[in-house]
């Protein structure tokens, strides 16, 4: 998307539903929890009832952050060809507002009280400048180490903190999958308002 273009609120509104939508339709949260009991025999976090739907809850917001977070990245910022080794990062024209409306349209979709949504965005806002510390990874991660990311520590403490690395593998696994859905989501929602 060329630096240029406006992002519009409307595009903000469509985003945060259908991000919250594909999270949910695609299942992933259940799948990481259900594929990390039985590849690693934890079949204790599965026993009771009302313990895992809150695990699940619980492990469904933080998939929100993360999923949120690569979305306003992608949409707020523009990323130009690298000149001698390094790419510039731009924020786009409109972006404030853009954060603004989509994180008010995913308080009214996921209907939050002003508690929630302020600690949503807080949570939000700690994500991104955990990642922005972090900056862009120099080479690409293997299939058995752990994504640096927040949340991959805060899934692998909740879901199973007694077996903390194959909980952050698992994890990272998850994120990685959300990453792409969320990356997904993103392009097929600015191309479909021309915005790209």
């Amino acid at each position: 998307m060329p630096p240029e273009i406006q992002l519009s609120a409307n595009l903000a509104d469509q985003l945060a539903s259908r991000i919250s939508e594909a999270l949910i339709r695609e299942r992933v949260i259940p799948r990481f929890v259900d594929s990390y009991v039985i590849d690693n025999g934890r079949h204790a976090l599965q026993v009771h009832a009302s313990l895992y739907r809150d695990l699940l809850a619980i492990l469904q917001r933080e998939a929100l952050l993360a999923a949120c977070a690569h979305a306003l990245d992608m949409a707020c910022t523009d990323r130009t060809s690298p000149l001698k080794g390094k790419s510039r990062i731009t924020p786009r024209k409109g972006a404030p507002a853009f954060r603004r409306r989509f994180l008010s349209a995913l308080s009214r979709d996921q209907r939050w009280t002003a508690g929630d949504a302020l600690e949503f965005q807080s949570d939000l806002l700690m994500y991104e400048e955990l990642l922005a510390r972090q900056g862009s990874p120099r080479r690409t991660r293997k299939p058995f180490e752990a994504a640096n990311h927040p949340f991959v520590d805060r899934c692998a403490f909740m879901l199973d903190s007694s077996f903390l690395e194959k909980a952050r593998l698992a994890a990272s696994r998850a994120l990685t999958a959300i990453e792409a859905l969320a990356a997904a989501v993103t392009e097929q929602t600015l191309e479909k308002r021309g915005a790209r």
